[in-house]
């Protein structure tokens, strides 16, 4: 087992301490990774920083926690596995937010589930065979 970390849960610990080695922490002794598409948010925040100091310590946080965490490639095989998702949720007329669909898919392709913000995010339980794992706050 192992959990892919989504958006949610390293704003909910931004927010909190400004520390995201803790998300790593959160997961215990399970791996953890990073899909590229929250990698891909994470660099949306240092481009809408409205200062250079602040997207530079963003930046810097970025670089940090994937020094300690591996980001997962949005491949071929990722790609089947996403649309094999999308099919069965437009099916269900289940769909969820396009970006949290490349997250739940890179969650089920490595086998891991997901650790989501305290708010939870509850689109996620959608999700057939996807373990959801709430951030404590």
């Amino acid at each position: 087992m192992g959990l892919v970390i989504d958006t949610s849960a390293l704003v909910a610990l931004e927010r909190a301490s400004g520390d995201w080695a803790s998300a790593v922490e959160a997961v215990g002794d399970e791996p953890c990774a990073i899909p590229a598409i929250v990698l891909a948010e994470l660099l949306v925040g240092v481009q809408m920083a409205n200062s250079l100091r602040r997207a530079r310590e963003r930046r810097a946080k970025i670089e940090a926690l994937t020094a300690g965490v591996p980001v997962i490639a949005f491949d071929a095989d990722l790609a089947e596995r996403w649309a094999t998702l999308f099919t069965t949720l437009s099916r269900e007329g289940q769909m969820i937010p396009a970006n949290d669909l490349a997250v739940a898919a890179t969650a089920l392709h490595l086998g891991f589930g997901v650790l989501v913000g305290p708010a939870d995010e509850t689109h996620f339980r959608t999700v057939p065979d996807l373990r959801v794992e709430v951030l404590l706050s």
